[in-house]
């Protein structure tokens, strides 16, 4: 039985924003995807990335 491992990923929107999204998601919406950062192993450590990234002025707060 193999295990699914879900990662977590950044992306930044065309409107500076950065979400966080699972990796199914990351894959399928290229198009709408500027800078990606990842994958973090839980949603919790991408929050906290999500957090660093705006004060260091790369993703805009939502």
């Amino acid at each position: 039985m193999t295990e699914i491992t879900e990662n977590w990923y950044i992306v930044k929107r065309p409107a500076g924003h950065c979400e966080i999204v699972p990796n199914l998601v990351a894959e399928d919406d290229n198009l709408e995807i500027i800078e990606q950062w990842g994958p973090f192993t839980s949603q919790g450590e991408a929050i906290a990335r999500r957090i660093g990234l705006i004060r260091a002025g790369k993703c805009q707060p939502q």
